[in-house]
């Protein structure tokens, strides 16, 4: 029994050091769907998202449903200057 406890606890740790390791992603800077428009609660529950791409932090981004989800996978470059652009904003004041 001691055995499987040891095994347990130290993959528990080694579990933790991985998520540790991992990037934040960054805060959503808008309070509407960013490819909509519309309210994030319009739909129903908003849908979290998190873009990642190699050698950059995570994204957060929210959408107000699931299908706003496919047409940013399809562009998310033109999505993702639009919470540039927010964040810039955001920045200024």
């Amino acid at each position: 029994m001691k055995p499987l406890l040891t095994a347990l606890l130290l993959l528990g740790l080694s579990s933790a050091g991985l998520h540790a390791a991992e990037k934040p992603a960054a805060p959503y800077p808008l309070t509407t769907c960013v490819v909509s428009g519309e309210g994030l609660t319009e739909m129903g529950s908003p849908v979290d998202f998190v873009y990642k791409q190699e050698g950059k932090t995570d994204r957060l981004v929210k959408f107000c449903c699931k299908q706003c989800v496919g047409k940013f996978k399809k562009d998310p470059a033109k999505y993702l200057g639009k919470l540039d652009a927010a964040e810039a904003a955001a920045a200024k004041k």
